[in-house]
């Protein structure tokens, strides 16, 4: 089977058509050794010694004692942590969506209401994070002879071949599929799902959800791209709102 021409759109947002399969020509280590308690009797001579010849006062703890304390402390240090999380999480307020509607091209999703929409080369449609731009929102569309996604091949096959485009680029590091679905849209049109991670050299590591249609002739393509550091990794809220992006999309077919 012959690839080239239109593609999936890559992570990095240029949304290329020529990086991905052409579907319009088919269409540690060891544990460490645990801190022992130390023990009161091992201490014994030398507090006695100590104390006859000074006037420094030694008082026993018990171990039950110790710990408690080592334990109590434990707990103390996981509700702060726990509540500096939590704080985080509630200062992030989850992103309002409201549904755009493409009315020449006829696909519809939903999109963040405080994203903005801007021009971009090869994108149909694009919206960026006014706060940071690596995080986006955009879909491509370019005729193809294929009439279903089944044509050209499963989600699994169509996915793979995303993340060979992916790897080719000398920018990244690393690129890993999380999951692939496939969910059937208005009209019984199918859509593929995937979601993976890319990390990358220009963008650092990035979570990605992608959908892909085709109808009347035509390959829709999804892409969402949120940034997903170590330092400031997706959190929970922000991943939904990405999957009910995600899920949102969808094509009405042409009659």
């Amino acid at each position: 089977m012959a690839f080239r021409g239109v593609c999936i759109p890559s992570s990095n947002h240029h949304y290329s058509l020529s990086l991905l399969p052409n579907l319009s020509s088919f269409s540690s280590s060891r544990k460490p050794t645990p801190h022992l308690p130390l023990s009161i009797s091992s201490f014994s001579t030398a507090a006695a010694e100590t104390s006859s010849s000074s006037n420094v006062k030694w008082r026993e703890c018990s171990p039950s004692t110790v710990g408690r304390r080592v334990i109590a402390t434990s707990f103390v240090g996981f509700g702060v942590s726990r509540f500096l999380f939590m704080s985080k999480a509630m200062a992030e307020p989850a992103l309002e969506l409201h549904r755009y509607t493409d009315p020449k091209e006829g696909f519809t999703l939903l999109v963040p209401f405080s994203w903005i929409k801007v021009d971009k080369a090869g994108a149909t449609v694009l919206f960026e994070d006014a706060n940071k731009k690596a995080n986006n929102v955009g879909v491509v569309v370019a005729p193809t002879r294929i009439s279903s996604l089944g044509e050209f091949g499963t989600p699994q096959f169509v996915v793979d071949k995303l993340i060979q485009a992916e790897r080719r680029k000398e920018s990244t590091k690393e690129a890993e599929v999380i999951s692939v679905s496939e969910r059937s849209g208005e009209g019984g049109v199918q859509v593929y799902e995937f979601e993976y991670k890319v990390d990358s050299s220009r963008g650092g590591m990035k979570r990605v959800f992608s959908a892909a249609v085709v109808a009347s002739k035509r390959l829709y393509l999804l892409n969402i791209t949120h940034s997903d550091s170590v330092e400031s990794p997706l959190d929970t809220n922000t991943r939904n709102v990405l999957e009910q992006i995600l899920h949102s999309f969808d094509v009405a077919p042409s009659s």
